[in-house]
This record gives structure tokens, sequence and C-alpha cells, in this order.
């Protein structure tokens, strides 16, 4: 069981099993590719540096940049190596405060000379265009060791994520489909999400719109009369790819049908 806080149920019903959060920050970092490095500052003492950073994760997740000694972060790193890195979930539209996010706290320090060329590889992997600059002599590579996570995934969703439990996760086997999942549901099965939140989560909405998805269910943001109520639904089985997901789903509204006639 998740120790870490989470959404209540809206109703009497059990909470429905969900993906821990060290598996949630695990698939937002591994999905995106740009984050806010915030620093000490050298000239403010005591006050935190923004700094937009592109980042790339090594085998244990850790993120990996690619810094010129000119930037003020790099500057303010070598003075002091602690750090965060704030990773948003993107497309979150109108509603940002609904996205997931996660914040990675640690010590931002120079990669080792041993690890330096597996640091290059999976960098430039993720961002090809740093080939042009990457062996300039001003440039390198420092990498966040985070020593604790801080996870929100949206109204009522947060918690601390150990840092061991971070780097044990494996990100979601959905990831990289969700995005497409998501657009096909809410451009064309409005009516069969209303079913399935009115079947499943005992609400009775006019709309709904799915706003995430991972192996063991979705959520939905249902519109309830001037209310906007969130439900967790899980799946019938897990599914860990898009046909699978589309079977399932397929299985589930044919079931609700049946159990509404």
């Amino acid at each position: 069981m998740d120790k870490h806080a989470s959404r209540a149920p809206a109703n009497s019903r059990p909470a429905p099993p969900e993906p821990a959060h060290a598996e949630r920050v695990r698939t937002l970092v591994e999905t995106a590719s740009t984050g806010t490095l915030s620093t000490l500052s050298r000239k403010h003492p005591g006050f935190p540096f923004g700094s937009l950073m592109p980042y790339a994760l090594d085998g244990k997740g850790r993120p990996v940049f690619l810094i010129s000694n000119m930037a003020m972060h790099t500057q303010n790193l070598r003075a002091a190596p602690a750090a965060s890195l704030f990773v948003a979930q993107s497309g979150a539209g109108e509603d940002p405060l609904g996205a997931a996010r996660a914040t990675l706290v640690g010590l931002a320090q120079p990669v080792s000379a041993d690890d330096e060329a597996a640091a290059r590889e999976r960098y430039l992997a993720r961002h090809e265009n740093s080939r042009y600059w990457v062996d300039f002599a001003d440039f390198s590579f420092f990498r966040l060791e985070p020593v604790d996570l801080y996870y929100v995934g949206g109204f009522g969703v947060m918690g601390w994520v150990d840092a061991a439990e971070y780097a044990r996760a494996e990100a979601d086997p959905l990831a990289s489909a969700a995005p497409a999942i998501l657009a096909h549901m809410n451009a064309d099965h409005v009516e069969a999400m209303v079913l399935l939140a009115r079947v499943h989560a005992g609400l009775d909405g006019t709309s709904a719109t799915m706003t995430s998805v991972d192996r063991l269910g979705f959520t939905l943001r249902v519109q309830t009369g001037e209310d906007m109520k969130a439900a967790r639904i899980n799946f019938v089985r897990e599914a860990r790819s898009s046909p699978e997901v589309r079977k399932v789903l397929v299985e589930m509204v044919r079931a609700a049908e049946a159990s509404s006639s």
C-alpha cells in the first residue's frame, strides 16, 4: 500500500489501487525533457535562482544536465551543490493546477570521468541538437542526486517520495502512448466516459474528460451540474499497451451499457 498521501474517495466506495507515487514521478520525469533548476544564488545568498533546464536521465532516474561554466546556475552549483529540479506535466491546457508535477531535491555535482561517456550518450539521445556544443571546452555534465522528492498529481493528490523508492521505480508502460489515448478518448468518446463515471464512480455527469491514464486505470474530470469532480476508475485488468487499453475500455463500456439497460 502506498504510504504517501492520496485523494480521498468522494463517496463510500473503496479507493481503487493506483501506481505508487514513486512510479508516477519516474514516469513524469522520463516523459518530460525540460524542467526548472533552482540553485542557491551567489549574488544574493539564501535566495533561490531559477533556470530553464533541459535534462536527460541516467539508469537510476537521476537528471543529467549539460551546462556552461559561464551560466549563472553553473557558478551557483560550483559554490553550493544543493539544488532542486521542478518538472511539470505538459499539455495541461487551461487547468495547470490539475496537472502532475514533481520537485526533485538533491545535490547537483559534476559527472565523474568514468561516467561521462554514458552521460553523454543518454543526453544526446534526448537532446540531439546539443551535438553542436557538447564538445565546447566550457561545457560539462552535471548530475542531480536526489535526496528527496515531492509529487503533486493534481488537486488533493500529493506526497513525499523516498529517493531509494524512486530509484527502484520504473516508468509506466503507457507513458509514451498516454497523450494519444487521452486525445482520442476526449475527442471521440465523451458519452462513453460519462457512462463509465456513472457506473464505476457513482457520478451522474453531463460531460467527462480523461485527464490521465496508466497501466491500472484512468482519471476522469466529470461535470456534475455546476460542480467539477474527479474520479479514478480502474481497468478490469492491467493494460500495458494502446491495443490493450482499447480492448479493456470497449469491454468496460459494453458491460456498463448492459448494466444500465
